[in-house]
């Protein structure tokens, strides 16, 4: 079979194309930002990441739902990720000792400090009756930035500290806890996992700000 010329060309350019999107591919790639964030789908940690790359205009980034900011450090340490989103203190709730204890076995720099709205809401199962909770979860900061709310509506209510805000809104949408259970999580979280809001803005103050680090 004879190749003509433009058959070549054609081959030729096609290789070219292929090579350039595979080059292109791996710029992208090794630009990619990889952000670790101590809370789940849903949680004040992956809105303070996406506050934290929308207003340093970063917009070539993934996000890592570690949970933990004791997993996001090691994770940092370990090179698995470029920056760790995790808060440090809120206005009302104070210092989140869960960063304290983390941050003392790990060196790491802190490339930025900055603060985000803080707004809690109460949510259940759908179609739940609000008389039948027993039981709220949510993380530390969480029960703590709520407490006079807590204390003055749901009084006669077991409380639970939890791993994460998101977190526990999404067991208790897959059935890992139990019906006669809510949980504080932010808004965003009823609509992610189903859940209906028993009430919003539970906060003790309007103003709750936390602190976040961005570390590297």
């Amino acid at each position: 079979m004879v190749v003509t010329g433009s058959v070549k060309l054609f081959k030729f350019n096609r290789a070219r194309l292929i090579l350039k999107i595979k080059l292109n591919i791996t710029n992208f790639m090794s630009k990619l930002l990889k952000i670790g964030v101590s809370g789940g789908i849903g949680s004040f940690s992956e809105e303070a990441a996406i506050s934290y790359c929308a207003k340093n205009k970063i917009e070539n980034y993934k996000l890592f739902y570690l949970i933990s900011v004791k997993n996001v450090l090691e994770a940092l340490s370990k090179k698995e990720i470029n920056k760790g989103i995790f808060p440090i203190e809120n206005s009302n709730g104070g210092i989140v000792y869960e960063a304290v204890y983390a941050m003392s076995k790990h060196i790491f720099e802190i490339e930025k400090m900055f603060e985000i709205d803080i707004k809690h809401c109460l949510l259940a199962k759908k179609g739940i009756n609000p008389g039948n909770i027993k039981k709220i979860i949510s993380h530390q900061q969480a029960l703590k930035q709520c407490r006079m709310y807590l204390k003055r509506k749901w009084m006669e209510a077991e409380l639970e500290e939890y791993k994460d805000t998101a977190e526990a809104a999404k067991d208790l949408s897959e059935g890992k806890l139990l019906n006669s259970t809510a949980v504080i999580a932010p808004k965003i979280c009823a609509g992610i996992y189903a859940l209906d809001i028993l009430e919003e803005n539970i906060q003790d103050l309007k103003f709750n700000f936390t602190t976040f680090i961005a570390a590297k």
